[in-house]
Order: C-alpha cells, then sequence, then structure tokens
C-alpha cells in the first residue's frame, strides 16, 4: 500500500513536523511505501511570529521527504495536485490546523482524488483556529469538501467538524512524542542545563502564544512567591514568543518574580527537548483554551506528572489525581495545585503514567487510518 503525507516536515521545523515525521516512521516500520510531502514556503512572514520557520538538525534519512508545497502560490498548487494524482497513493493523509491552508490544500487534493483511486482521511489538530480571522470558516468549508474522511485528537475538534461536515469523523489520543530520545537522570539533565540539581522545578514547555496562558501562570507564581514554604519553587519557561515578549517582560518586572524564573526563551532544538522534561519535577499547561496539546504526549513519554487547566479536551488526557492535577484557568487555582502536586510527590503518580500512557501508540493511529481508507463514502 503506497501511502503520502502532506503536511510539515523537515527543512522545517516544530510539533507538526515531529508528529508527520513520526508518523511515516510507523507506517514505514509495518512496511508501508511512504513518502511525505511538505512546503518549501509553509507561511508567509505575516502569519510566522517566530524567528526562523527551518530546523537546524540534520534532515532524517530514514524518510522520503518532497519539498514541493508552495502554500501562497496558485500555480503551484495545480502542479502538485496533477503530480499526486499521477502517484496513484492509496492514501493520502492531509493534516489540518489552519484555515490559512484551506485554499492550497483543498485544491491539491479536489485534483489529487481526480485518479479514483486516492482515500483523503485527514488529521485534524484545530478546526475553529485559536485566533480567529476573516474568511476562516470558508476557508475550512473549501477544504474538508474532498476529504474523505477525518481524524481528530479531541472531543472539542470532533464537535467544531461537525459544523462543517458530516463525513466519516473519529477521535483517537494523540499518540506519545517517543522520537526524543530516552530519559535521563534529573541529574544529568540539571547539570546540562545549568540547573541547581536541589531546586524545585515546574517547567512551562513550548511555544508561548496568549491561549496557552502563561502569563497566567506568571500570576500563580506571584502568590506562591509569597509564601515561605513555596517561595523555593523556581518556574523554567523553555520555548520561544510567537508574541510580543514585551508584555511578559512588563509583567514579570512588575510581580517582581525574575528570581523565581529560568529563562530560556529561544526554539529547543529537538535533541535537546529531553533535557527539560527530564529537569522537570512537574510540567504545567496553564491554557486558557485548548483542542489537544503536543506538550501531554511528551509529559507522559519522560513520565512527566501534569497540571492541566480544566479548558478543552485537557482534562480528558490527564485523569485527575492520577497523572496529574487539574486545575481551573485562574493564578489561585493554579497556585494551589502545584503546591498540591509537591505534597503529593512525583511517585504518587508514576504507576499511574505508565499504565495510562499504553493507550497512546502510533500503530492505533495507522490502523484507524487504514480502517478509514477502507469506508465507502
Amino acid at each position: 500500500m503506497k501511502i503520502i503525507i502532506i503536511g510539515s516536515a523537515h527543512p522545517l521545523r516544530g510539533g507538526l513536523s515531529t508528529f508527520n515525521e513520526r508518523l511515516a516512521r510507523q507506517f514505514a516500520q509495518q512496511d508501508f511505501d511512504t513518502t511525505i510531502v511538505t512546503f518549501s514556503l509553509q507561511y508567509p512572514n505575516f502569519l510566522f511570529p517566530g524567528t526562523t520557520q527551518y530546523s537546524s538538525e540534520p534532515a532524517p534519512t530514514d524518510i522520503d521527504i518532497k519539498v514541493w508545497i508552495n502554500s501562497i502560490n496558485p500555480f503551484n498548487w495545480l502542479k502538485v495536485g496533477w503530480q499526486l494524482k499521477k502517484e496513484n497513493a492509496d492514501i493520502i493523509v492531509v493534516r489540518y490546523w489552519l484555515p490559512f491552508m484551506g485554499a492550497c490544500l483543498g485544491t491539491i487534493l479536489r485534483i489529487a482524488k481526480k485518479n479514483k483511486k486516492t482515500k483523503i482521511i485527514c488529521i485534524a489538530d484545530n478546526v475553529i483556529p485559536h485566533e480567529k480571522r476573516i474568511g476562516d470558516t470558508l476557508l475550512t468549508k473549501y477544504f474538508v469538501k474532498p476529504v474523505h474522511s477525518f481524524i481528530t485528537m479531541s472531543k472539542k475538534v470532533l464537535d467544531d467538524l461537525q459544523l462543517f461536515t458530516q463525513k466519516p469523523a473519529v477521535q483517537i489520543v494523540h499518540p506519545l512524542y517517543d522520537s526524543f530520545g530516552e530519559p535521563v537522570s534529573k541529574e544529568v539533565a540539571r547539570k546540562y542545563l545549568n540547573i541547581d540539581p536541589s531546586e524545585k522545578i515546574i517547567l512551562f514547555f513550548g511555544f508561548i502564544r496568549a491561549y496557552k496562558g502563561l502569563d497566567i501562570l506568571l500570576d500563580a507564581m506571584k502568590i506562591l512567591s509569597e509564601n515561605t514554604t513555596t517561595s523555593n519553587i523556581k518556574l523554567l519557561i523553555a520555548g520561544e514568543f510567537y508574541e510580543d515578549r514585551k508584555k511578559y517582560e512588563k509583567q514579570i518586572e512588575h510581580l517582581d518574580i525574575a528570581t523565581q524564573l529560568i529563562l530560556k526563551t529561544d526554539f529547543i532544538a529537538d535533541s535537546e527537548v529531553h533535557y527539560y522534561l527530564c529537569a522537570a519535577d512537574f510540567v504545567i499547561q496553564p491554557y486558557r483554551n485548548a483542542t489537544q496539546s503536543g506538550v501531554t504526549p511528551l509529559a507522559y513519554h519522560f513520565n512527566k506528572p501534569m497540571l492541566v487547566t480544566n479548558v478543552g479536551g485537557l482534562p480528558n488526557l490527564v485523569p485527575d489525581k492520577k497523572v496529574g492535577l487539574i486545575a481551573e484557568p485562574n493564578p489561585t487555582s493554579i497556585a494551589e495545585k502545584i503546591v498540591e502536586l509537591y505534597q503529593l510527590g512525583e511517585a504518587f503518580f508514576l504507576p499511574h503514567l505508565l499504565e495510562e500512557k499504553k493507550k497512546y501508540s502510533w500503530q492505533k493511529l495507522t490502523e484507524t487510518i487504514i480502517a478509514l481508507s477502507k469506508n465507502e463514502q
């Protein structure tokens, strides 16, 4: 069976690329002929708030990646569509995470499926975006039409999808991000990051965007700083600013909590990710809203208990008082739950983590894709 994955991959960086490359490896492991078709231009600069879209890591040698798609060139869409039609794949797996991609991907897929053979399965990360723009609804409606079936990784996205299509759709859990190496000891990780091995460290990991609630967590750190029993907890912020960093700098200065923070706000290379997760006692996700989070399966892989807020699909991914704790998205609740994490201790959560993570398999995802491709609709 021939599989083509359309989405981000090397030389592009970030969680989508990591996911698609890991999915390709899983298909290849199951003896499928697998290719990723990625972008020569993914975002115009006005849509990309980071420093660079491109990875500094070496290109993978075990994956066939074709850099074909220009997201803003309609002539390119027609060309790629006809190329994919000729490829005559059994399945195209397409990622959808931003309505901006609707015109590009919707056009490519309309042409690709003209061979009357290829089934198109969409993995939808978001249908209604976190940051809304004019035209989102029209672009998503255009995109969904050529797709045969959908996979989501949260009930929120599954529900949102029903606003656009009644085609077959299933929800599965986000597989583990297990491609960042094996865990190392906390001592080794902290030595690499130059962090005191005796300190209490909580981790905020990933791109810094408004919906992820870092500002709420900073307010919670102020609450912790005012209590002598919790003032020694430090927050490691590991991730690149995807919005104006000045508002966070002003907030930190106003709260007078700089001594409680460890800032690593450059892009984190894949080869360094395991050090940040392994250095932490707990992973904190103080989101204002969420569908699912790639940080959650990453924490699972490194056996790190989590605090998540009671929004979107996060509580379903982190069973309360088993894998972690659930807080309300406000500073007081988050501060209280951080205290409770330390009262319970890492060892309390470990047996539950090890059991729960068994659900997060990549083979489950590939089997779901294959099953959907056999649906006659």
